[in-house]
């Protein structure tokens, strides 16, 4: 195993852990796209998400009802960015029962590739490994290849873009040329990885 990449949140305020490595490796299921130790947060906003409404459990919802939509996402590392992609749309959230129906089509995301599935996103190398941003809003990228962001820039908004179903941002690194064939690098959040279910606060390094 690599050894880890210890990163401040990509982030300010309240997000939620979710598929989080501490509770299971590969963390989503699959070591695809240098994935294992992938990571996800979802903002909230007083420890919620957008409210489950009846309409939440038969309808797909507007990305723009859920607090963290367009929150800005921040560079966790030092480094130099080494790609930028911010042409993909927003799409939906899913919930409930159109939640399903969205993982009926995971097949077909995974054989269209790594933009199908990360949506918006940015690379930062850093340290001999590549630190990825996915599922950015659409046309938010503020950073292009060949740009030194320090720790705490902000390098896009949060989106619902890729293979998302609600606003929130994935976290992961790897060691390669090519996300297709790459190695996954174990993450580390201020010298700690959370878990599923915890509340995190990001704040600005000072």
């Amino acid at each position: 195993m690599s050894q880890a990449i210890n990163m401040s949140f990509p982030f300010e305020g309240d997000w939620l852990v979710q598929h989080s490595p501490a509770n299971r490796v590969p963390s989503h299921g699959t070591e695809l796209f240098a994935s294992s130790y992938a990571i996800d947060f979802v903002p909230v906003s007083r420890r919620r998400t957008a409210p489950f409404t009846i309409r939440s459990m038969f309808r797909s919802e507007s990305p723009e009802l859920f607090p963290g939509f367009g929150r800005p996402i921040l560079a966790p590392v030092e480094g130099i960015v080494v790609a930028a992609h911010d042409c993909e749309p927003d799409h939906d959230a899913y919930r409930g029962l159109p939640s399903i129906r969205y993982a009926l089509t995971q097949r077909r995301r995974v054989a269209a590739g790594w933009s199908a599935l990360a949506g918006n996103h940015i690379f930062i190398a850093h340290e001999g490994a590549v630190v990825a941003l996915c599922h950015l809003h659409q046309g938010s990228a503020t950073v292009r290849p060949g740009q030194r962001v320090q720790r705490g820039d902000v390098v896009g908004h949060c989106g619902n873009s890729g293979n998302s179903t609600e606003p929130h941002v994935h976290v992961q690194a790897f060691r390669g040329d090519d996300v297709r064939g790459a190695n996954a690098v174990p993450l580390l959040f201020n010298g700690v990885l959370p878990q599923n279910g915890d509340i995190v606060t990001g704040l600005l390094p000072g």
